[in-house]
């Protein structure tokens, strides 16, 4: 089965894989991730506010991003966000945004939604005597929020977060389709290059497979201590 199996071209390219491609993953991944919270959190709060024509912003927005596949709306980010900034600021030309700004646009607006659901339950798990207090200590919303509520919210939804973005990692593969050098990417180069489409996509999946099961693993065990300190 491996009498064809060529070893060294793993062995002349890894240095290139990582070093360019696994750094340009990890960097989308984590900027996605720290957008991605932050804006997942807001839409969090409006989907739990009062007022009606808030939550119903969020929460269309929120269904909308949930029904569309990640793939479809990488590519209309990629050609529409130039023609959207040219709209803002009133330019007649597009705005050159770049692969990478598009990319990252892309993943903080479409995971945004599921980290949102995931802070929703994380908040909605507080109970709701804790927000009395703080309000009878005289703390407005934002305050009680910011002290109370989401501090033990991030600190109960830690794994679930965690998870999250290991799906996210995996995600940012996609943006192999806009001929992004990611770590799909570069393996795709040098497998067109050489001929050896088996050996890098094989090399691909081992190294995901290692770094994603990894990963899972410690976010188990911090499941456990998480639900220890409860």
């Amino acid at each position: 089965m491996f009498a064809n199996f060529d070893f060294d071209v793993i062995q002349r390219s890894w240095v290139y894989l990582f070093t360019t491609g696994m750094t340009f993953t990890l960097k989308l991944t984590l900027l996605a991730m720290i957008g991605g919270t932050i804006l997942g959190t807001l839409l969090a709060m409006m989907r739990l506010s009062s007022i009606k024509a808030v939550s119903f912003i969020a929460t269309t927005y929120v269904n909308i991003m949930r029904s569309i596949p990640l793939v479809l709306v990488i590519f209309w980010f990629y050609f529409l966000v130039p023609y959207l900034g040219a709209w803002i600021i009133g330019s007649n030309e597009p705005v050159q945004v770049g692969a990478f700004s598009s990319s990252l646009i892309t993943f903080v607006m479409f995971e945004a939604a599921y980290y949102c659901e995931i802070m929703r339950s994380g908040i909605q798990s507080i109970p709701r005597g804790q927000i009395w207090a703080g309000y009878a200590l005289g703390m407005n919303y934002w305050q009680t929020m910011g002290y109370i509520v989401l501090p033990q919210a991030f600190r109960n939804m830690i794994p679930v977060l965690l998870t999250q973005t290991i799906v996210l990692f995996q995600d940012v593969s996609l943006v192999y389709v806009l001929s992004i050098t990611d770590f799909v990417g570069a393996a795709s180069k040098i497998a067109q290059r050489d001929g050896r489409l088996v050996e890098m996509y094989s090399f691909v999946a081992v190294v995901y497979f290692i770094l994603c099961f990894g990963l899972s693993s410690l976010v188990k065990k911090l499941q456990q201590k998480v639900a220890i300190i409860r």
